[in-house]
């Protein structure tokens, strides 16, 4: 598929599954590709997830397929919608009722199949938005917590919290996570905003590279002057790519220790941190490499897709 003039030693690889509610904006597709392109990651399957708090055009009830189709775009644009037709699957359509009852969907499917998978890479699961599936999939099958870790960005500045978009989406379905067993990496808001482009940036460094580079960079100047209207958001001629930064912390893993251990924190429906309410850790990011993230994806990017 993508090759490259290093090979990543099979020990060292991981199996992965992408969750992305990738028509939300326009970073999410940025993501989705950098995974894809990346060796170390075995990618097992592509989630499409609802983004129900926010269903513009969509309606209600379909933002999840303009998730699954727009995963799709992308795979087709990069040429491999062979190899993964047979890996995307459709998440819940919406939110959890309440922290008891899930969703099944064959999103929460594929992370159960998946985890329960008898294979020495280890299995990371990655989310760029709700935790819908994952909770669901948890409530379901909870064995499957002794065999995966999460990455999720998402969340609050800690240690108070606050509003955030992909929390948002669905807050029992957070809860769930929180407490339970799973290992789980956390990635807040103000950890993802750190990886900040320049549209010019994308221009030189993304545009030129074949079909894929010439629609991730047109469809997010078409989302920017879409959102011209809102005074406070985006900002006209940067971008935030933190949906990335999963990529950046499995390439690093153990090097930095850009992270806290802290016991994991319950959470209001005002997206308040409630601590104090359980001992069990979760790895909370306090910063990203924004020179790794990028500097990686627009190698691989020119690398595959650029032509001399």
């Amino acid at each position: 598929m993508f090759e490259y003039d290093f090979k990543v030693p099979d020990k060292k690889k991981i199996r992965l599954i992408v969750h992305t509610d990738c028509k939300n904006e326009a970073d999410d597709q940025f993501a989705l590709a950098h995974h894809l392109m990346t060796p170390k990651f075995m990618v097992k399957g592509i989630v499409a997830g609802h983004f129900e708090k926010n269903p513009q055009e969509y309606g209600p009830g379909n933002t999840v397929y303009a998730s699954r189709d727009e995963i799709f775009k992308v795979l087709s644009l990069m040429g491999i919608e062979d190899e993964y037709k047979d890996k995307v699957f459709t998440g819940a359509t919406g939110p959890m009722a309440d922290e008891n009852t899930p969703i099944d969907s064959e999103g929460a499917r594929c992370i159960i199949e998946e985890a329960m998978k008898e294979d020495e890479h280890p299995l990371f699961a990655v989310f760029q938005g709700c935790l819908t599936d994952l909770a669901s999939a948890i409530l379901l099958k909870p064995e499957i917590c002794d065999r995966m870790t999460a990455v999720w960005i998402g969340g609050g500045k800690y240690p108070g919290g606050g509003q955030e978009f992909n929390l948002l989406q669905d807050i029992h379905a957070a809860n769930v996570v929180f407490k339970s067993t799973m290992p789980l990496w956390q990635i807040p808001i103000n950890v993802y905003k750190q990886i900040a482009v320049s549209l010019t940036e994308l221009s030189r460094r993304v545009k030129p590279c074949g079909e894929i580079g010439k629609y991730l960079f047109e469809q997010m100047v078409a989302f920017n002057d879409k959102c011209g209207d809102i005074t406070f958001w985006p900002h006209g001629e940067s971008w935030g790519l933190g949906d990335q930064g999963t990529v950046t912390v499995l390439l690093e893993e153990r090097e930095r220790m850009n992270y806290d251990w802290i016991p994991a924190p319950a959470i209001s429906k005002e997206m308040m941190y409630i601590h104090g309410q359980n001992n069990r850790p979760i790895r909370v990011y306090h910063t990203l490499d924004a020179r790794l993230t990028m500097e990686d994806f627009y190698a691989k990017l020119e690398h595959n897709f650029k032509k001399d």
